[in-house]
């Protein structure tokens, strides 16, 4: 995996201005911004906030428990997560852009004692062993090439019995695809697996997988929501749109027709040490 390339193709350039901007645009009053009034735009993967709380509603979550967010984008997750249920989260990314804006952002909405974002990357984890009661990740495996060392790595920071929850695009069945697609717009920086290697691979480093789903249906909905959204003569504020940039109409019709052709489908994995 080229770290760079994948940094790259996440990097904009102008995010925080326009992001800053699509705020201003909404109405809202900078001093009393919530994590809430974000989830349009720094949810960054299929179904939203929604898919954050269905996926992270079944880990038992407590205001003791200490996370790793793997491949924390601009934050919105982590900092969902950390509303919703005052757990401590570290997040990390390759994408600089995204880092700088997501540690704004978590001070903006005061969260910044919660969550904190670092450049590190997802292979070569840069924390002791046993450092974290669990991890998340949501759409990010498809841009790691080895996940049987991002299996070992997260296997390595977490306390025995703690959970790896995934939520991933997954290839469920065959079929060409084009691009470019949300996490990569050519084939070189995309790694989609299907759910029984992931299975395979989390058994490997140490984990029992205990629940899977198939989330396509769900997902389908979901892009067809923000695609009606995004392509009205006055597309809202803050959306997915400002984070995809310029190609967003591009990316989401390729991967609608994936979906609906039943060659990728967004799938939940959960697994324990």
């Amino acid at each position: 995996m080229d770290d760079g390339a994948v940094a790259h193709h996440y990097h904009l350039g102008d995010l925080e201005d326009v992001i800053m901007a699509g705020i201003a645009a909404a109405g809202l009053e900078v001093t009393a911004l919530s994590a809430a009034d974000l989830t349009p735009v720094d949810e960054f993967h299929l179904g939203g906030a929604a898919a954050t709380s269905d996926l992270t509603s079944q880990l038992g979550l407590t205001d003791a428990v200490c996370l790793l967010d793997v491949g924390c984008g601009i934050g919105g997750p982590a900092r969902h997560v950390a509303a919703e249920h005052g757990c401590e989260i570290v997040g990390v990314d390759l994408t600089d852009e995204h880092l700088q804006l997501a540690n704004r952002l978590n001070a903006m909405v005061g969260l910044d004692d919660l969550v904190r974002c670092e450049r590190a990357s997802a292979l070569a984890l840069p924390y002791e062993a046993e450092s974290f009661d669990g991890a998340y990740m949501l759409h990010v495996g498809m841009n790691i090439e080895d996940k049987a060392r991002l299996c070992a790595e997260v296997a390595r920071v977490l306390r025995p019995g703690g959970f790896f929850a995934i939520y991933d695009v997954m290839r469920v069945g065959p079929g060409e695809v084009d691009y470019p697609l949300p996490w990569a717009s050519t084939p070189d920086i995309s790694f989609v697996e299907a759910p029984a290697r992931y299975r395979e691979l989390l058994e490997a480093a140490g984990f029992m997988v205990t629940a899977s789903r198939d989330r396509r249906e769900f997902a389908i909905e979901f892009v067809r929501r923000v695609r009606a959204a995004s392509s009205s003569d006055v597309p809202p504020p803050l959306g997915l749109h400002l984070v995809m940039g310029a190609d967003f109409g591009a990316k989401m019709a390729n991967l609608i027709a994936s979906l609906t052709a039943e060659t990728f489908a967004p799938v939940e994995v959960i697994a324990v040490l």
